[in-house]
Formats: C-alpha cells, structure tokens, sequence
C-alpha cells in the first residue's frame, strides 16, 4: 500500500450537480430577486409536500435552524436540553447559543443513534427539550424516545442527514414538535449552505417566520408586492438574519426533484456493500432498518478493536494510500475541549460515544460514484 496512488481518489462525498443546477440560477440572476423570495417559497412547499408536514421555513443552515427553534420556544438561562453525545457540534452549540445548558445522553453503538434508557436517566425538572439526531440518515427511535419524556418535553429532530428517511412510514420532519434539515455539500441534496426547518405547529412557524427575518412582523416578499410601499414591518421579537437566499432556493428546488432517486441509488449501493463486506468479521456494518427508509447520508462501518488487522486509524491510513476517502463517523462531544472543560466529564461517562468516536468509519457513498469506485473500495478493504 506504500507505492505511488494508481487511480484518482475516490471521495467519501461528492454533490451531484450539473447543468439543471446552473440553469436553476438563471431565473433569480436575471430577476434580480437574489436574496428569499419566489424561489424559496417554492422551495419550501415543496419540501413540506414530500416530507408531508404542513410547515417548511428555509434557512441559511442546518445549525441557524436548530437556534431558530430552540429560541422560538423559549429555551433559555436555566434550561436543559438532552442532545446525543456523538453528533456533530452544533447539535450541543445551538444549546449554549441560547444561554441553555446541553446535557449529553449516551448512543448505542450498533445505530449510533441516542440510547433511550440513558435518555430516561438524564431527564430533570429543568428539562425542556431534546434533539435526537437521525444520524447518517437513520432515524432514531421515535416510539422510546416518545415513551421516556413527560409531555411537556418538546421533540426537535435534528434531522440534518435525513432529508427523505422515514420511520414506520412516516418521513423524517413530522416526528417530533419540530425539525430540522440540512443542505451542506455531504448530505443527500445540497444548495451549497443551507437548512430547512419543518413543523406542524402553526404558531411555531409564525413565529420561526418572524425570528429568521430580524423578527419582522412581515416577510421581504410580501412588503416588496403590497399596496403601501412606506410601511415598514413592525417588530416585537428579537430575531436573526437568517434567510436562504433565492440562487440557493432555485438550486435546491432541482435537487428536491432527485431526491428519491438519490437515495434508492445509495440504498442500493448500501445492500452492494454490505452483501460483500459482511464477511469482514471485523468490521460491523451499518444497521439496516427493517420499519423505515435509511437515507443513506452516509455509510459508517465500525471497526472491531478486538478483531481488526490494524488500529482503525492506521487502516484509514492504508485506504488513504490507495485512494479512498474516508472519515470517522462523527466526534463524541464530551471528549471535545469545549465540552470536556464546561461540563467535566470523563471520557468513561458516555462509553458508546467513547467507543463510536474511536472505532466508526465512513466509506465513501454518494451518487457519482461507479462500480469501479465501489469495487475498488470493497476489494482493499478485503486485502487488508
């Protein structure tokens, strides 16, 4: 594995984008309507269509989403949110964003996903909410997660991986109280930045309309077309800048149409993968819903400690060299350094968030990869 790379790298993700995309931009560059309007709009119910919710408010990410949501009911000073302990960052920073403290809750090891019975264990008076996070497009265990709170816990799906999933039929966005979703380039369909917040609850959406817009008591859209050009919107919230702009609206509308097709292509890889790896006793494939559709976000193995021919990282290394792309799965918070001096934890306190953020590997799976790619994965992972 030490001599010179023989073929391009094959990346862990890549977005599938094209001519459809640049023409998608052309509507809005011309219009001069550049920042949210037509665009988005049509954006956003069409997203609410396919994920069949009744409310879809685009964002400028995933992240902005989350505060959005958390800020819109009332999380603040005092108040305890329950996140997972192995997902991306933001999913706890959007805690501290509202002056609320994150409590981290362990994940199981085989979904990766938040660990229901440690989510009964960290619930207080003081808690007021929890993110669970389909992570890598797997939806988490809505039915526990359900059965473990007090009815007074709202449910925000941080559904940033999960854009077209479902869980028993139902698509990711609609589980909870609220969620969230993210376009970044890794995920499944992209408008470069950019997040979509879903809701069935029409005051919430009233009142994320409002904060993402300065807290303005009516949109750009429909200022710029009414019949009193000098009236200014009234504002009695306290809100952000955080709207998509139309070139993103436009781009995403394209992607949205591939949608469905992008994940039976990667659900199919998906079974291609493990069909040939699972002979592999050292390396755990991903769970595979038997009640749901897994959206594929990505394909992250888990490399046995006990069993395994070489240290996770230094098989990472070896497909490196080869020209395969991969990554760990995720981080586990408590072990970050912002975590780890605010809330004190041992690296024990959380052990399948330990273990998943030592021995979880993404492989490369996105829609412009070939056979060949996947052969070429599957055949050094099987040398190794």
């Amino acid at each position: 594995m030490s001599g010179p790379i023989s073929r391009g790298t094959v990346q862990i993700s890549q977005p599938d984008t094209g001519d459809e995309e640049w023409e998608a931009c052309r509507e809005p560059l011309t219009s001069g309507w550049l920042t949210q309007g037509p665009q988005v709009s049509t954006f956003e119910t069409s997203f609410a269509k396919r994920h069949r919710v009744k409310h879809a408010l685009a964002t400028t990410s995933c992240t902005t989403g989350l505060h959005l949501v958390l800020s819109a009911i009332g999380i603040g000073p005092g108040d305890e949110v329950i996140v997972p302990a192995f997902t991306w960052v933001a999913t706890a920073n959007v805690v501290l964003y509202c002056g609320a403290k994150p409590v981290l809750c362990d994940v199981e090891s085989h979904t990766y996903n938040i660990d229901c019975a440690d989510l009964s264990r960290k619930l207080t008076e003081r808690t007021k909410a929890v993110i669970p996070v389909h992570l890598f497009g797997l939806c988490a265990d809505m039915a526990g997660i359900r059965a473990a709170l007090p009815d007074n816990v709202k449910i925000i799906e941080d559904a940033a991986c999960a854009a077209g999933a479902s869980w028993h039929g139902m698509p990711a966005g609609g589980l909870g109280d609220a969620a969230v979703f993210s376009f970044h380039p890794r995920k499944s369909i992209t408008t470069g930045e950019g997040g979509m917040v879903t809701t069935n609850d029409a005051a919430l959406a009233e009142t994320v309309e409002m904060m993402r817009n300065h807290g303005a008591s009516v949109s750009e859209e429909q200022r710029h077309v009414g019949p009193r050009p000098y009236l200014l919107p009234e504002f009695n919230l306290l809100g952000f800048n955080y709207r998509m702009t139309d070139l993103q609206g436009a781009v995403g509308l394209v992607q949205l149409g591939k949608l469905d097709r992008y994940i039976a292509e990667r659900q199919e890889w998906a079974e291609y993968y493990r069909d040939r790896l699972q002979r592999l006793a050292w390396l755990r494939m991903p769970c595979f819903p038997k009640d749901g559709t897994h959206a594929w976000q990505a394909f992250v193995t888990y490399v046995d400690p006990q069993s395994a021919p070489a240290p996770r990282n230094a098989i990472m290394e070896r497909l490196q060299a080869a020209g395969i792309a991969t990554r760990p799965g995720t981080h586990a918070i408590h072990l970050l350094g912002l975590y780890r001096d605010r809330l004190g934890l041992e690296p024990d306190s959380l052990p399948g968030a330990r273990d998943c953020d030592a021995n979880t590997m993404a492989i490369p799976l996105h829609n412009r990869m070939s056979r060949e790619d996947f052969d070429h994965v599957i055949d050094t992972l099987c040398s190794i």
